[in-house]
């Protein structure tokens, strides 16, 4: 197979004005959407299928991206959901007997455009300084004042509804229907892994589409409900505060994920605001504040529960923060059987230091 592939300038603009000049990957082209950076060193592919990545070009820290190339087996969702790439070192030979094709090949399939070659440590710095802002990406030739006014045009991530993108189209079903216990899964923009989590722990699920009203998912007569993870602003999401907070008052057992933890603080009041920068990322502690155990956790949000108000709502226990910032990472609702984390208990930096969230869950059901 040939694994060459014709590389063409290409430029990064960020909204604030800032410039960089590099190479293109993928396809040939322009993308827009909000600029974040993950620091995670492995995981690339499970990153660019994340549907919680939908509408945000993405800055990888590490320096090699697709040196260890591409599996199928690896996706979190059925495409990839980044809006561009950014990165240092795009490596198209691979050097994995498991991967099915390169990098390239993947991004061309996906009519992903991205740009590499350039200092993404001064990139990351400048982010990280001056906060999340919109960024466009081309590899078209066009000029600098032609790629400012397409990038004007390009919504706020705050106040922007994401889930109805990447939500299923219709219900759909996994595991043994002789399983002990069912779940209905709300789908936000899950990522396949909470759903094999599920599974393991004998679960028939019920995966519904985003606006599902909560009469509509009883139907299946579920032990419990799963609110998933997915892109966006919670704010802007009336329709499953609405479904959630049914929920909490029939008393049916919840757990919720990354934006369903934020769904369901939103449904008891708490509000939720726009970080400077977010956490995306293998490798942020967080306390557990029922065990006193720290836990190292993948992330990826640009949202977060306000920390006061968790504190001092009647409602609500604190129970995880995170140990960078003190930041809001779990809570639990008094008096029902619900509760919610920010991170990603699926996933396996620690590499099973949250799983028993997913035993909690089911214990509950």
């Amino acid at each position: 197979m040939n694994r060459s592939v014709t590389k063409f300038p290409a430029t990064l603009l960020l909204a604030d004005g800032t410039v960089f000049t590099g190479t293109s990957i993928g396809k040939i082209g322009t993308t827009t959407g909000e600029i974040c950076f993950n620091t995670g060193m492995t995981g690339y592919q499970e990153v660019f299928t994340d549907p919680s990545y939908t509408g945000q070009i993405l800055v990888e820290t590490n320096v090699h991206i697709g040196n260890y190339g591409i599996s199928a087996l690896e996706e979190e969702s059925d495409s990839i959901k980044i809006a561009g790439l950014v990165c240092k070192s795009f490596n198209i030979p691979f050097s994995r007997k498991q991967a099915d094709q390169t990098v390239q090949e993947y991004f061309a399939l996906n009519n992903l455009v991205g740009i590499s070659d350039i200092d993404t440590r001064q990139l990351v710095l400048h982010v990280r300084s001056k906060g999340a802002m919109n960024a466009i990406i081309s590899s078209e030739g066009k000029d600098i004042d032609t790629l400012k006014q397409e990038l004007a045009a390009v919504p706020s991530m705050q106040g922007l509804e994401l889930s109805s993108r990447v939500s299923t189209p219709s219900t759909y079903y996994l595991g043994s229907d002789q399983a002990s216990k069912r779940v209905a899964v709300l789908d936000l923009g899950i990522k396949k892994n909470i759903l094999r989590c599920l599974e393991e722990r004998d679960t028939y699920l019920a995966v519904f589409n985003a606006h599902t009203s909560f009469e509509e998912m009883m139907k299946f007569n579920p032990d419990g409900f799963m609110i998933s993870n997915g892109p966006g602003d919670p704010g802007a999401m009336p329709y499953a505060i609405e479904t959630v907070k049914k929920i909490v008052e029939a008393g049916v057992p919840l757990f919720g994920i990354c934006l369903g933890h934020q769904i369901l603080s939103e449904s008891v009041g708490l509000k939720t605001y726009k970080m400077h920068n977010g956490h995306r990322g293998l490798n942020h502690p967080v306390k557990n504040l029922i065990t006193g155990k720290c836990e190292i956790t993948s992330q990826n949000h640009g949202f977060a529960v306000d920390i006061e108000q968790a504190k001092n709502n009647p409602l609500v226990e604190l129970t995880h923060i995170n140990l960078n910032d003190n930041t809001v990472e779990g809570i639990r609702l008094k008096g029902k059987k619900a509760f919610s984390v920010q991170y990603h208990p699926e996933a396996a930096p620690g590499p099973e230091d949250s799983r028993y969230l997913f035993d909690d869950f089911v214990a509950m059901l």
